[in-house]
């Protein structure tokens, strides 16, 4: 019985020793997976199913799983071969590997033999080959690639480019002695902004340490980053324009009247702000729950 190391020798030259105008291209000519056309025997000679999946997608630390359908495969062998490094990973029902994510399964009622690959990584991302040991031998190329969570959501925005808006705006009224609360949304981002910057008058940038005091950021970085501006004890000194500047995107601004006791139709307090910015936020985190939901049934089914 040869030996493990003989074997593998013998698949490696089979492999690259494919005589001109003999190869396996399914799919027309000029392509890599087609059969040898005429011959009396090429009716029972081993085929590849077209509808195999070419392209696989996984997650990292899930599993993957490369099929490979082949009809009339008689007292042939299938092996799997990892064309990076053109390692043979199994051959049969064989792991040849020490590797132990690659495991090949098959189900005698099928003609299905698929690659699994255990606890995917990135590393593993690339061409695997699936090869009936014929004379010359024939093969079906399967691409896997392999993405995280990160890459996906970076993928599902990758037409909309990274905004700003403050909300309530273009123009905010509070009464005098209240205080100015503005909220700063920065969606479609694929990383939270570095830093982001509040302006007066495009001029002055807001001191958390000047003499005005009572003036405070809090900012909250995910998927959507909010910056939220508080102003306290508004006085007709601190209308004017603000503007949230971060630095992933254009700068969003807002007009703030503080008014002495008016009170016009468009009139919005501190408080009233507060409200509605809380609200934007609810939905806009429930559209993404959402998303996230919709994506993980795709990638299970």
């Amino acid at each position: 019985m040869p030996s493990a190391s003989a074997l593998h020798l013998a698949l490696l030259v089979g492999a690259h020793l494919v005589i001109n105008g003999s190869c396996d291209v399914a799919g027309g000519s000029g392509s890599i997976n087609a059969l040898p056309a005429g011959g009396g025997s090429s009716r029972l000679a081993p085929s590849f199913d077209a509808a195999t999946p070419r392209n696989v997608t996984a997650l990292v630390g899930k599993s993957a799983y490369l099929s490979c359908r082949v009809r009339n495969l008689g007292n042939r062998t299938v092996s799997w071969i990892r064309h990076r490094d053109l390692h043979i990973l199994t051959v049969g029902g064989y792991t040849y590997t020490s590797d132990q994510r690659f495991q090949a399964t098959h189900s005698p009622q099928t003609d299905d033999w698929t690659l699994h690959i255990k606890w995917a990584q990135q590393r593993d991302a690339g061409v695997y080959e699936c090869q009936v040991s014929t004379q010359p031998v024939r093969s079906f190329f399967v691409t896997l690639h392999v993405v995280d969570c990160d890459e996906i959501y970076q993928r599902m925005f990758s037409d909309q480019v990274p905004s700003a808006r403050i909300l309530g705006g273009p123009d905010l009224h509070v009464d005098i002695g209240s205080t100015i609360n503005l909220t700063c949304l920065i969606q479609f981002s694929p990383e939270p902004p570095a830093y982001i910057f509040w302006y007066h008058e495009d001029e002055q940038v807001i001191s958390y340490d000047s003499s005005r005091g009572g003036v405070s950021v809090v900012t909250e970085k995910g998927a959507a980053t909010t910056s939220y501006l508080l102003v306290q004890d508004a006085t007709p000194a601190d209308s004017g324009r603000y503007s949230c500047s971060p630095s992933n995107a254009e700068v969003a601004s807002v007009r703030v009247h503080v008014l002495n006791g008016e009170r016009p139709a468009a009139m919005q307090t501190g408080s009233a702000g507060l409200s509605n910015s809380w609200r934007c936020i609810v939905a806009l985190l429930a559209v993404a729950v959402l998303r996230a939901k919709l994506l993980h049934a795709l990638l299970d089914s």
